[in-house]
C-alpha cells in the first residue's frame, strides 16, 4: 500500500508511459515522470466467454455510482445477465481491480462506471479533469492514447479550432497512436493530480469495427 501523499508529486516536463504484465506495477503511477501505466493481461477463458456472450446480446448497460469498497456487493453487478456462465468470474475480476485501485490510493471510495458502447464515447483526443482514472475494456477495442512526445497539447480542446484530430496538428506522429488491449488495465493521471496540470494522459475512445462492434468499459475514478 502506498501513502496517498507520496503519490501526488509534481510531474516532470516530459511524461512517460509504463507497460507491464504485473498489476503491482500500477503503483508506478506515483512516480513524478509517469502519467500512464498499462498492464497487459491474459484473461481466463471463462471470463472471455462471459464477455463475448454479453456483447452479443442486446443487453445495454449504463451505470455510474460511488462505492465504498468494503461495503459494496460486487456480485450484484449486471444482475440481468447473472445466469450467463462466467458472471462470477467477471464480477470477481472487477472487485480485484477495484481493490487494487483503492489500496493504491488508500481510500474506500471510488467512482465506478460500467457501460456497453457501440460508438465512440469520447472520439477526440483529450485529457481527464480528475486526479486519476482506471480504464479497462472488457472485450472489443480498447482506449487509444498518445505518448507525451507525440502530441501538441496546444491543439487540445478549443486549440483544435474545430478540426478533427488528424487535421488539427494535435497528432505529431500518426504511427505513435497506441491502443490498449482488451482486458488490459490502464491507469492515467488527469489534470487534477497535484502538480500534473498540463500533463494529463492524452487519450480517446476508439473507432469500432464490424468485427468488434461493441465494448464493455469499466472506469474507476479517484475521489
Amino acid at each position: 500500500m502506498i501513502a496517498l501523499a507520496h503519490c501526488f508529486e509534481p510531474a516532470q516536463s516530459v511524461c512517460v508511459a509504463v507497460e507491464s504484465h504485473d498489476l503491482a506495477d500500477l503503483a508506478r503511477i506515483c512516480e513524478p515522470e509517469v502519467n500512464l501505466c498499462l498492464v497487459h493481461r491474459h484473461p481466463e477463458s471463462e471470463l472471455q466467454s462471459f464477455v463475448t456472450e454479453l456483447l452479443r446480446s442486446p443487453q445495454e448497460i449504463e451505470m455510474s455510482t460511488v462505492i465504498r469498497f468494503e461495503h459494496f456487493d460486487f456480485s450484484a453487478l449486471l444482475q440481468d445477465v447473472k445466469d450467463l456462465p462466467g458472471h462470477g468470474v467477471w464480477w470477481r475480476d472487477v472487485a480485484r481491480l477495484t481493490c487494487a485501485f483503492c489500496d493504491l490510493f488508500e481510500t474506500e471510495r471510488a467512482g465506478l462506471r460500467l457501460r456497453t458502447l457501440d460508438h465512440p464515447m469520447c472520439p477526440r483526443f483529450h485529457v481527464d479533469y480528475v486526479p486519476c482514472r482506471l480504464v479497462c475494456t472488457y472485450g472489443g477495442i480498447g482506449t487509444q492514447w498518445l505518448p507525451d512526445d507525440s502530441v501538441d497539447r496546444t491543439k487540445l480542446g478549443p486549440g483544435a479550432k474545430g478540426l478533427p484530430d488528424e487535421a488539427s496538428g494535435l497528432i505529431l506522429d500518426e504511427f505513435a497512436i497506441r491502443t490498449m488491449p482488451a482486458y488490459g488495465v490502464g491507469l492515467m493521471k488527469g489534470e487534477k493530480w497535484e502538480g500534473n496540470e498540463g500533463h494529463g494522459a492524452v487519450h480517446r475512445s476508439p473507432k469500432l469495427s464490424p468485427s468488434a462492434p461493441r465494448r464493455l468499459l469499466l472506469t474507476l475514478d479517484a475521489l
